[in-house]
Order: C-alpha cells, then structure tokens, then sequence
C-alpha cells in the first residue's frame, strides 16, 4: 500500500470536469485506488464517489493505492492534482 496526501490547487476543487480528468487518470493503473477526504474514503475509479466527497480548492486529500503499480499509481494522481488540472483548461 502508498499512500501520499496532496492540496487541491484549482479554485473549483475536484467537481465535474476535473473529476472527470482524475477518474481517466485513476483508470489509467491495475491497482485498487481510494481517495479520503477527512474520514470518507471512495473508490477513485468512480466519478459519483469522487463528486460525493464535494473536494474543494485548497482542501487537503489522501490518495491510497494498493496493487502491482501502486506507487506510479499515487505518483501520477499527485502529479495530477498538483498541475492544477492543467490539460482539463485547455
């Protein structure tokens, strides 16, 4: 298991397009994936369990993987969520 938490930097937080760019990203790797927010945790994989976290800009999340490629896993997310979602602007 890896885990690593990120701060969500767009102003929108992770709602609709952006969550969309994150489910794609998640989908992307074999290994299990969950996203907490405070003590709600929900499977990465699935965009009605990451819009029911109501993710904000600035709000502090926890990214866990577990699997084959779980560390490329975390790594890419983090990655994602840092860039501020940056290919979803375009």
């Amino acid at each position: 298991m890896f885990v690593k938490d990120v701060v969500v930097q767009n102003q929108v937080g992770l709602h609709a397009r952006p969550a969309t760019f994150f489910i794609q990203k998640a989908n992307e790797f074999k290994s299990s994936i969950w996203v907490e927010k405070e003590e709600r945790r929900v499977n990465a994989k699935s965009l009605l369990g990451i819009l029911s976290l109501g993710i904000v800009g600035g709000t502090t999340i926890r990214i866990i993987a577990d699997g084959p490629d779980e560390e490329a896993a975390v790594k890419g997310l983090v990655d994602l969520v840092d860039s501020g979602f940056a290919e979803g602007a375009r």
